[in-house]
């Protein structure tokens, strides 16, 4: 038997529904950690079939940082407008839009860089670079998370970074 309590820190742990949580938790025996990976799995896996479908709703996000001097819009797409307004998405927009103003980079991701640029992808490719909260994390990682989450297709479409003082092409 599965307690409340467990399957109810599984869901705050994963945001998978409730029924979800109770089968990875029996599944597992009770052990939370396993219940985690194996609803992690299925999430990815949900996520992966998701990405080819349509993303046109979604939002606009802006970041300004260091007293109006470096500032970051990015758009955030995904299926339905229900998602684009959850704090969830709200906050990877959030998040994103800071790292574009902290890291700079060029390219969503290594599929847009130019074949003669030679500058490493994790470094000028935003889905590559390590999250500035948490380096153990790509942003690719917290999008395809989200996207296992809420079970859409979730995209990074464009960004734009602006910074006093600095060329385009910084």
């Amino acid at each position: 038997m599965v307690s409340v309590d467990s399957i109810k820190a599984l869901r705050e742990q994963t945001g998978a529904g409730i029924m979800d949580c109770k089968r990875a938790l029996a599944d597992a025996n009770g052990d939370l950690g396993k219940a985690t990976e194996a609803l992690k799995e299925k999430g990815l896996a949900k996520a992966a079939k998701s990405a080819s479908r349509e993303t046109k709703e979604g939002v606009v996000h802006s970041y300004i940082h260091g007293g109006g001097r470096v500032g970051a819009l990015v758009e955030i797409s995904c299926e339905t407008d229900f998602v684009g307004r959850t704090a969830d998405f709200q906050g990877l927009a959030h998040d994103v839009a800071m790292q574009v103003a902290a890291m700079a980079p060029k390219y969503i991701d290594a599929s847009d860089m130019p074949a003669d640029d030679e500058a490493n992808p994790d470094e000028v490719c935003l889905l590559r670079q390590p999250f500035i909260k948490d380096p153990g994390k790509s942003i690719a990682d917290l999008v395809t998370e989200l996207a296992a989450r809420v079970g859409e297709n979730v995209r990074v479409r464009r960004f734009s970074r602006f910074a006093l003082g600095e060329d385009e092409e910084a």
